[in-house]
C-alpha cells in the first residue's frame, strides 16, 4: 500500500515500496482520532466526541451487492475496517444493516490491547444499534455473549415489552429521542455522557443518510472499489437531503491494488 495524500517524507517512502503491506501499528497511526499527535484536531482530546463512518463503494456508486458490503471490498478494506474498530470506543450501526450482515460482538485485539488501555478504553468497542422497533432476535451472540455490552439507541415511544426482552439479557436501552426514531444529535450525545467519545458508525446508508442531515457527521472513511455492479444498490447514504451540500476535505488518500481508501474531515 502507499500513501499518495499528504504528501511527506513517509509519501516518498511508501511509494518507493507500493507492494509493502502496512503494519497495524502503521494503519493505527493513520487513522488515529483527535487527541493523538496524528490525528485531526478537536474531538475527544477535548472531551467532545468525534463522529466517523466507514463505507465502501464501487465506482459507480453501490454501496453493496447482493444486499452485502463484503463483495466489493477486498483484505485490505477489511484490515481497515478492524483498525477503525479497534480504535473506537463504540460502533453505531443500524437495525437493518445488524440483520443483514449478521452482526457480531466487537472482539478484543491483542495486537491493539496496548494502545487501548494507553487510550483508557475497555479491552473492545462496544456495539450500539439504532432501532426504533428493537425487531431484533435477543437470543444472538450480539446480546447473549458480548465482551462489552451491546447498547440500543431509541426513542421514548418504543415498545416497553421490547425494551424489556432487551434488557433481560443485559443490554442496556438508551433513549435519545422523544418519539419512535432516534435523534442522531442525541444519540451522539447520550453516547458521549457514557463516555463513548470516538465514535465509529459503519452505517447503513439510511443510519448514515440521517447522520449526515443532522450534521453531526465529522469525518468520512471512504473505500472506492474498483468495480462496476450497475444495478440498483443503494449509495453510502440514503434519506433525507440537505438544504446546502456539506462541504469535507481530504484528509488523507492510501491506494493498493486499485482501491482507494480515503479520509474526509468535516471542513
Amino acid at each position: 500500500m502507499r500513501r499518495l495524500f499528504p504528501v511527506t517524507q513517509e509519501t516518498v517512502i511508501t511509494t518507493a515500496e507500493p507492494g509493502r503491506e502496512w503494519t497495524l501499528d502503521e494503519l493505527a497511526d493513520a487513522y488515529a482520532y483527535p487527541g493523538n499527535p496524528n490525528g485531526p484536531q478537536g474531538g475527544p482530546g477535548g472531551g467532545e466526541p468525534w463522529l466517523r463512518a466507514n463505507m465502501v463503494s464501487t465506482l459507480d456508486g453501490a454501496a453493496q451487492h447482493d444486499g452485502r458490503s463484503h463483495p466489493i471490498s477486498s483484505a485490505t478494506d477489511m484490515r481497515i475496517f478492524g483498525t477503525l474498530r479497534a480504535l473506537a470506543d463504540v460502533v453505531v450501526v443500524g437495525a437493518e444493516t445488524v440483520r443483514q450482515e449478521g452482526y457480531r460482538p466487537a472482539r478484543a485485539r491483542k495486537e491493539f490491547a496496548a494502545r487501548r488501555e494507553a487510550a483508557g478504553q475497555g479491552p473492545a468497542p462496544a456495539i450500539a444499534i439504532v432501532s426504533a422497533g428493537l425487531e431484533l432476535d435477543f437470543s444472538l451472540p450480539l446480546f447473549t455473549s458480548p465482551l462489552v455490552p451491546t447498547l440500543i439507541l431509541t426513542g421514548a415511544a418504543a415498545d416497553p415489552h421490547r425494551i424489556a426482552a432487551a434488557e433481560k439479557t443485559g443490554t442496556r436501552v438508551v433513549v435519545a429521542g422523544d418519539g419512535m426514531g432516534v435523534d442522531p444529535a442525541r444519540a451522539v450525545h447520550a453516547l458521549a455522557e457514557l463516555g463513548h467519545t470516538r465514535l465509529l458508525t459503519e452505517g447503513g446508508p439510511r443510519l448514515l443518510g440521517q447522520m449526515i442531515a443532522a450534521g453531526v457527521l465529522d469525518e468520512l472513511c471512504l473505500t472506492v472499489s474498483p468495480m462496476l455492479t450497475a444495478g440498483d444498490a443503494q449509495r453510502i447514504a440514503g434519506g433525507p437531503s440537505v438544504a446546502v451540500p456539506h462541504h469535507f476535505t481530504l484528509a488523507s488518500l492510501l491506494e493498493e491494488d486499485g482501491f482507494l481508501f480515503t479520509r474526509y474531515h468535516r471542513a
